[in-house]
């Protein structure tokens, strides 16, 4: 069966049934998860991908690139200003902690090496929201509870690379390029500020001129700028992406209004395009070579690592227990796991199969986990707004003073 003609009937059925998922927790996601799974090879045979395919990395690669871009975009340098505290605590404390606690289980419960199982930590470590989009993309839930979200997850890609790539070269026997990481990363940020900078003084110069047509392109063609100049560089795609989003929210916000929908449209596209990929990779054979702790690791993974580090990250802060909760919840793994899961398997370490199998099943069961039990959460959110709108919670969400509800409680 052809890949494409796969993904257009599978689209079109989620478009019949978005409203009922919209409501529900029927998710397209795990729609087109469930989707690969039956059409992969291990099953009906229709899509024969395996993880080494091009089109695997491409795709996941491309889809984390679109949505870190388009997340950045929601989060200018004003809002990082005044909401940095709660996001700032997921990151330093709540990151490493969830890195921590994912190596130990998997040394105690998988059984893998000391080495092997902090590289199995570090490329759990990062979130992914969209697998959570109706807790990031819905009005009724806190602001700062979203922004918290999205700012941590747009950045913690990035963090989490470096690490996983200095693990992958000590545990394949080389010397880390400690240097050479750094100057990725730091390159990525130089592409993500300056290509949106001066395009953004380019589309302002009196000798330009841009029609309404075009004028939704102008984000676009920006983020394949970043892109293209990423992939030619070897900087770091994913910081380049959440910079230059933030860039172009921050500089240029005509360009972030006119794009804001065609780029939702083209994350979603891709989104679903790799996770259907993604779901082909999952056989039933796939499944039976996991041992039984395996799958023991891969429940601790999601109801112990992330809810103790964020529990721990938060203790202190005026974030309610509800929000607390969410937050600890919502820490699903995708196409930053995704991508460096592939990188571990293509890496030739000795335990790189057991690595990849126990990192794709803890993605494939927070795509079902967190993908159907984001609407529901956010229903409560709702009803709670409205039955109880709590002291200053508006303000909470938009005042620079306010709106990381910590203040003096945290120090």
């Amino acid at each position: 069966m052809d890949l494409l003609l796969a993904f257009a009937a599978l689209l079109f059925v989620a478009v019949l049934f978005s409203g009922l998922a919209h409501r529900t927790v029927l998710s397209t996601a795990v729609l087109f998860l469930l989707a690969g799974f039956v059409l992969g090879e291990g099953v009906l045979g229709a899509l024969p991908l395996q993880p080494d395919d091009d089109i695997v990395r491409e795709l996941a690669e491309l889809a984390l690139f679109s949505v870190l871009f388009t997340d950045g975009m929601r989060i200018g340098v004003g809002e990082l200003r005044s909401a940095w505290r709660l996001p700032g605590r997921a990151l330093i404390l709540g990151m490493p902690l969830t890195f921590g606690i994912t190596a130990l289980l998997a040394h105690f419960v998988a059984g893998l090496p000391w080495l092997e199982s902090m590289l199995v930590g570090a490329v759990l470590a990062p979130t992914d929201p969209v697998f959570a989009s109706a807790i990031v993309g819905r009005p009724e839930v806190p602001q700062r509870l979203r922004r918290l979200l999205n700012v941590e997850s747009g950045l913690n890609d990035g963090l989490a690379l470096p690490v996983v790539l200095v693990l992958l070269s000590v545990v394949g026997g080389e010397d880390a390029p400690l240097s050479v990481l750094a100057g990725e990363l730091a390159l990525g940020v130089l592409l993500g500020v300056g290509v949106p900078a001066l395009a953004a003084l380019l589309i302002r110069s009196r000798f330009t001129g841009t029609t309404p047509l075009y004028e939704a392109l102008s984000g676009l063609s920006i983020g394949l700028l970043v892109l293209g100049l990423a992939n030619l560089t070897h900087a770091n795609l994913f910081l380049a992406a959440f910079t230059a989003g933030i860039t172009v929210a921050s500089v240029s916000p005509a360009v972030m209004r006119a794009f804001e929908d065609l780029g939702e449209i083209i994350t979603e596209l891709l989104k679903l395009a790799a996770i259907l990929v993604f779901g082909t990779l999952i056989s039933p054979a796939f499944l039976g070579e996991i041992p039984v702790l395996g799958y023991v690791f891969a429940v601790l993974a999601l109801v112990v690592s992330r809810p103790v580090a964020i529990g721990l990250a938060l203790l202190g802060s005026r974030l309610p227990l509800w929000e607390k909760a969410a937050v600890a919840w919502f820490g699903p793994k995708g196409f930053a796991s995704v991508v460096y899961g592939l990188l571990v398997l293509d890496s030739g370490a000795a335990q790189a199969d057991a690595m990849f199998h126990l990192v794709a099943l803890v993605i494939f069961a927070s795509i079902l986990a967190h993908s159907s039990t984001d609407v529901p959460i956010a229903h409560a959110f709702a009803r709670a707004s409205r039955t109880d709108p709590g002291p200053g919670d508006p303000a909470d969400a938009d005042s620079p003073v306010t709106a990381d509800p910590e203040g003096s409680a945290s120090g």
